[in-house]
């Protein structure tokens, strides 16, 4: 799942599955009593107040209102205000805001004994917002239409692609318009509120799959490819209150057609929901002080500016959450562009990174520790001891540029070599890292050149595009990625499998092949064994520093703030920000 401040056998999916009932999680207090990172571990002002305008700000524009067309995490969370999907996250900080619960589904999977076939049942009284009813079918063609054939749409992830049967020949809802879901084999619908997905192998993981929000029902007769962005049929609590274009904001107000009976997930308090885009960040920062905003949408938290005046305000500071939200911030070198389709070149970079500049450029301590591997601590398969290019003082963290020279001359660029650098415009702790990078590869004659682009075509069109980067050689790109869903698998799959390599919307940046790597990718899906699978994504981890095609940086910690007005935030590891569907306001 892309980080937005750069910007996813029976027995053993039963175990990932506790279909609990959804609880609010925690208890409140008054805002008075509020603490330091209290919305980590508990809900903060806890209410059942319904009313109000909840505002959200952003420093880009939306990359995408269609939940089958992103792959941001802050899209992620915010389309379930009109976008519900097979499955999602329950509603509750801490380790029980990972659990798997029903949204459209009645309950858990039935899988078969192979663990190939997953039946899924919907809801009874499920409806859009013009009254129609939800059908399987609308499941479907969603996911046909976000992942198959040459116009499917290309921001999100293809995981239905890699993993349905049956489907390797279908090309994609748009090829037959009198017949879209002709030869899709993959998903079969004997009725209106049953699905049967049949995967090609056993994948322990797909429960995680059916939680994004490329299952949430499309009706054929309404999609627009992608200009359905504009206004998405809602299913959900909240529907758009008129089209949406990118650069002129969202409103969203309720859609009369829910019914909360149908959905313990979503609150629902707030009668309307405004999002403004293109905001300088200081100035989303300084009016959620003020009381102005109530949520930063991208959810990375406070730029650099405010966030270090806050933490040294103690009246200020209880307003703040600081967690360790499983985003890492790294460098992707592209093995395409010369000369860093030469490992040893590729190495040079890795050696060169003052890691400790680059760490303060994000905001010291506040903004996340110094990384070295490319797994996060928090997903399963990380590897706190290794440090395959470890800087020449430890202690400095400074890197190595000697060795970075030396790796230079033995790739043939003894007198040094120019690089371009990727990086979003609008996120201030990305430029102020990118300078922090050019500054330290420098001192090893690697010469960077800063490229700025706006966020919301970064990873479609300049990043994301293989073209792009080989056309205007943009050998480097700052990059973020959260998991997926908490897995080595969840995390690496998209930035490491040569499979996952795509035209637009690329998230393997550096364009990674390998065939050892892309085999592990193969095997791990069907280990049963959850052990096993971790030892696997840590050697998958290993072998990818081995290529140098990531240069690990920070590992993430967002600093959030909350004004006082905000009713049931809290912290969600599984959306890694506050959760959206929670919110309330007890303003105007």
């Amino acid at each position: 799942m892309r980080s937005s401040a750069l910007g996813g056998a029976a027995v053993a999916t039963a175990a990932v599955l506790l279909l609990s009932a959804c609880g609010g999680g925690g208890g409140g207090g008054d805002a008075a009593d509020t603490e330091f990172d209290q919305g980590i571990a508990e809900v903060v002002n806890a209410s059942e107040e319904q009313g109000g305008t909840l505002r959200y700000a952003i420093t880009a524009n939306i990359e995408s209102t269609d939940p089958g067309n992103t792959y941001y995490g802050y899209v992620w969370n915010f389309s379930r205000y009109y976008a519900r999907t097979l499955y999602t996250y329950d509603t509750a900080p801490g380790e029980d805001g990972r659990t798997i619960v029903p949204d459209l589904a009645e309950g858990e999977p039935e899988v078969s004994e192979d663990g190939e076939t997953y039946t899924v049942k919907l809801k009874e009284g499920l409806k859009y917002e013009d009254g129609s009813p939800i059908v399987a079918e609308d499941i479907k063609y969603a996911i046909a239409r976000s992942n198959f054939g040459p116009d499917a749409l290309p921001n999100g992830p293809k995981y239905y692609k890699e993993h349905l049967a049956e489907s390797d020949d279908y090309e994609g809802p748009y090829e037959d318009t009198d017949d879209p879901l002709k030869g899709f084999g993959g998903i079969e619908t004997p009725d209106d509120r049953t699905l049967v997905f049949k995967l090609k192998g056993a994948f322990y993981d797909f429960p995680y799959v059916l939680v994004q929000p490329q299952s949430a029902p499309v009706p054929a007769d309404k999609d627009k490819g992608e200009q359905y962005q504009e206004q998405v049929l809602s299913s959900g609590p909240y529907k758009f209150d008129g089209k949406w274009t990118p650069g002129n904001g969202l409103t969203l107000v309720r859609n009369d057609e829910w019914d909360p009976e149908t959905d313990p997930i979503r609150k629902a308090l707030p009668d309307k929901i405004t999002v403004e885009e293109g905001v300088d960040q200081n100035e989303i920062d300084q009016r959620l002080m003020n009381g102005e905003l109530d949520v930063d949408l991208a959810g990375t938290g406070l730029g650099p500016a405010k966030k270090g005046e806050v933490l040294q305000d103690e009246d200020a500071k209880r307003m703040l959450d600081n967690p360790q939200n499983g985003a890492h911030y790294y460098l992707t070198v592209n093995t395409k562009v010369e000369p860093f389709d030469k490992l040893e070149c590729r190495q040079a970079v890795q050696y060169a990174l003052n890691r400790n500049a680059v760490h303060r450029a994000w905001g010291g301590a506040a903004g996340g520790d110094p990384a070295n591997t490319i797994l996060p601590p928090v997903v399963p398969g990380h590897d706190a001891e290794s440090d395959i290019y470890p800087a020449a003082d430890p202690e400095k963290n400074e890197g190595d540029p000697a060795k970075a020279e030396e790796l230079l001359a033995d790739c043939g660029e003894e007198g040094g070599v120019k690089a371009k650098l990727g990086v979003r415009a609008d996120r201030p702790a990305e430029v102020s890292a990118a300078e922090a990078i050019q500054q330290g590869l420098g001192r090893a004659g690697i010469e960077v050149q800063i490229e700025q682009f706006p966020s919301d075509t970064f990873t479609n069109t300049q990043a994301g595009s293989p073209d792009f980067v080989h056309d205007n050689e943009m050998a480097l790109n700052i990059y973020g990625w959260m998991p997926d869903w908490n897995t080595g698998y969840g995390y690496m799959s998209q930035i490491l499998d040569g499979d996952a390599i795509k035209e637009a919307g690329n998230s393997n940046i550096s364009e990674l092949d390998d065939k050892e790597i892309n085999k592990l990718f193969d095997e791990v899906v069907g280990i049963e064994d959850e052990e096993e699978r971790n030892k696997t994504y840590t050697e998958i981890d290993r072998l990818a520093m081995e290529q140098a095609v990531i240069v690990p940086m920070v590992y993430h910690k967002a600093v959030l703030y909350r004004p006082e007005t905000l009713t049931n935030a809290y912290f969600n590891p599984s959306w890694k920000m506050y959760d959206y569907m929670a919110l309330g306001t007890s303003g105007e």
